[in-house]
Parts: C-alpha cells; sequence; structure tokens
C-alpha cells in the first residue's frame, strides 16, 4: 500500500510538468533572488550570431511599475541551455529605468533598445494626469557586440513622444526590420501613450490610450514618430505580413471590454493605422502579448505568425498560437504555463525552434520568468500551400 501511494505522489508531482513541457524550460529570474525584489515585463531577441538575449526590469523595491528599476540581460550562446551572469544594462539610481524593447538591424548587426525612464516616485496614474514631478521619456542605447558591451542610454523623445502625451511606453517585447516594400530596411518599434480626451475614463480622468510606432531609416542614428492607433488600446507588438509590400500587422492590449485582442494594419511602414479591430479567435484578459513571424510563404508551404498569450479572462493559461493566414485565423499549438502567466516575448532561433520568454508561477503570474523552448515539429501538421 506504502508503494502505491508513494507512485501516486510522484505522479501528481511529475505528470504536470510533463504535460505543460517543463522538461524544456528554465526559470532566468525568480523574484526575491539577485537582490531584486521582482523580476518582469520580458523581451527576448536572437542577436545576428544566433546568440538569445533576454531582457527584463528588476523592480528593487517591490513589483510595483515605479520606483527604483534597472534594465537586465542575460545571454545564451547555447539556444537556451545555458545562460550567462545578470548583466545591468541600465541602473540610474533611484529612478525607473523600464520597458526594454530591442530590434535587430540585420545589416549593419547593431541591436538597438529602446527604453523608457521617469523619476522613481512619479506613478502612471500621475504621469497620466501631467501632475507628477517629470513626465515619461524615450531613450535608446546600442550594441554592436552582439550584447555583450551597451552604449550609454541617449534622450530621443523630442522626435519620438508628442509634448501633449502623459503616458508613454517601448514595446514592450521587440521592434522589427522590414524585409519588402518601399520600406525596406526600416527598424519599427511598436509603443503607447496616454493622451487627453474629453470622452476619456483612464486613470479616472479624461485621457486615454493609444498605441503608435517609431521607426528609423538610417540604421538607428535617427528615430521618428509614426501614426497613432486609438482609442482603447496600448501595449502592442508587431510583425510583417506577406504581402510583399512591408505591410504591417499590430496586435493590441484592449480596452473595449470584449475579452479579446484588437489589431490594425498599416499600409505605408507605419504612418497609419486602420482602427483596432476585435480578432474573435484571440481571448485575452486585458494583457500584454507577443507576435512573430515564423517562416515567409514559398511556392511550397505557407507563412507562419506565433502568436503567444495567457488566452483567459484572468492572467494565465499561456497558450502559443499559429497562423497560416496572416492573423485572420488562429490555431492552438500548445499551453506551456497552466496556471498564472501575464506578459511574454517569442523568438525563432536559427535551426528553426520556438523560443519563449514569459512571466508565469505556482500562485502568482509575476514569480518568475521562465525561458522555454518549443521543438519545431510543434508546427509540422500546419497546413502547406
Amino acid at each position: 500500500m506504502k508503494t502505491i501511494v508513494y507512485a501516486c505522489l510522484l505522479w501528481m508531482v511529475f505528470f504536470p510538468k510533463l504535460l505543460l513541457g517543463q522538461h524544456d524550460s528554465t526559470v532566468l529570474f525568480s523574484a526575491g533572488a539577485g537582490g531584486y525584489k521582482s523580476y518582469r515585463i520580458p523581451a527576448l531577441l536572437a542577436a545576428g550570431n544566433g546568440q538569445l538575449l533576454a531582457f527584463c526590469e528588476g523592480r528593487k523595491e517591490s513589483a510595483a511599475d515605479a520606483g527604483d528599476i534597472d534594465i537586465l540581460l542575460k545571454r545564451s550562446a547555447d539556444g537556451g541551455q545555458t545562460w550567462s551572469a545578470t548583466q545591468v544594462v541600465w541602473d540610474d539610481g533611484p529612478h525607473t529605468c523600464g520597458n526594454p524593447c530591442p530590434v535587430l538591424d540585420a545589416a549593419t548587426g547593431t541591436i538597438w533598445l529602446l527604453l523608457t525612464r521617469n523619476e522613481g516616485p512619479d506613478k502612471e496614474h500621475d504621469i497620466i494626469h501631467k501632475t507628477a514631478t517629470h513626465t515619461r521619456t524615450v531613450w535608446v542605447c546600442q550594441s554592436d557586440d552582439n550584447g555583450a558591451t551597451w552604449s550609454k542610454p541617449e534622450d530621443i523623445t523630442a522626435t519620438t513622444k508628442d509634448p501633449l502625451w502623459g503616458w508613454y511606453a517601448t514595446g514592450p517585447g521587440i521592434g522589427i526590420q522590414l524585409q519588402h516594400g518601399p520600406h525596406k530596411g526600416r527598424l519599427v518599434v511598436p509603443c503607447d501613450h496616454s493622451y487627453d480626451d474629453s470622452s476619456g475614463h483612464v486613470a479616472k480622468g479624461p485621457y486615454e490610450y493609444g498605441s503608435h510606432v517609431i521607426y528609423s531609416d538610417d540604421h538607428g542614428k535617427s528615430w521618428q514618430r509614426g501614426g497613432n492607433i486609438r482609442p482603447k488600446v496600448n501595449e502592442c507588438q508587431l510583425t510583417e505580413l506577406a504581402d510583399g509590400r512591408g505591410g504591417l500587422l499590430m496586435s493590441l492590449r484592449s480596452y473595449f471590454g470584449r475579452g479579446l485582442r484588437t489589431q490594425s494594419i498599416s499600409h505605408d511602414g507605419g504612418l497609419s493605422w486602420s482602427a483596432p479591430a476585435d480578432v474573435p479567435s484571440l481571448t485575452d484578459p486585458v494583457c500584454q502579448a507577443s507576435i512573430v513571424r515564423y517562416r515567409w510563404p514559398s511556392r511550397k508551404r505557407s507563412g507562419i505568425l506565433l502568436f503567444l498569450n495567457p488566452a483567459s479572462d484572468k492572467r494565465m493559461n499561456m497558450t502559443l498560437k499559429a497562423s497560416s493566414d496572416d492573423g485572420l485565423s488562429w490555431q492552438p499549438l500548445r499551453v506551456l504555463h497552466a496556471g498564472p502567466a501575464a506578459y511574454s516575448s517569442l523568438a525563432v532561433l536559427p535551426g528553426g525552434d520556438i523560443a519563449c520568454l514569459y512571466e508565469a508561477g505556482e500562485q502568482s503570474a509575476y514569480s518568475h520568468l521562465i525561458y522555454q523552448k518549443i521543438n519545431k515539429k510543434i508546427i509540422s501538421h500546419i497546413h502547406q500551400q
């Protein structure tokens, strides 16, 4: 009898891990360890040499969005099997360094890291109401050695933020470089902001959330503000459509109250956008999500987009989905974590495996930042044209 009970206990412990694929996952950052109370806002990028870069915010004082927050990085040269020690990319004393959003310029190999900053005591509510001591500003730094070292962050607020806006965030997640069309080579970074709106209800005031992009046509030397997406959207991620003309698809966190993602399209490199529209197949609990192009279409096979979010009415059930029709429909591939989960970031490894970095835990969605590698065989059943 004792043997049976012991076997049952072992099964209860290990079976959920087998179901959720925990054998291919690694906890990169854990709340309370390494001198930080919390680690949040993941961003995952494959450098030009194939090395993986995992960025996040290291929150020293609490899990709150304000206060003493640093930008941190770990690197892996073997597809996520082993990781470097934690690098501090930006520490501005007691102030908030936030929203890491890297983008790779494949032509030069340079990685540009877009960031935001505010005074430590200033909270989002006060910045939106414009009663904070200072506002939220936009910054960029760069690495020319695949993330090993970084330049000092430079303030680019003047060309990337409307002075009438309050809140501002880059990403969270990653930016992209256009591969096709008249703007081929353009670096595009998704962002969001708050703006004055007499009919709005953000932060209990006449304000509303919107999204936009910033872009560079000179390999990161200068950055400009693109078009807005409004209303009731903010944190966003984007990918290039397979239209051959550099069309953009933006996936947006929605405040329309319908429990769904919204999306918007641009046909001019991000200078203008369609009105946000619901995506019925993407349930979302008002949270950040990630989207990435896995492959381009060819004569023998369809293109594939990947999407990752907590597919629920709550922040839980982190689920990977795929689309073979440029986001018109989505099919589930795998539940990565059935319990509490929140923000995420996706990357495609050189051999075709899928890399995921996401917030999750057993009791709280913000306990850990987990790296998980998914074998490319998971997409083998997707329709081949």
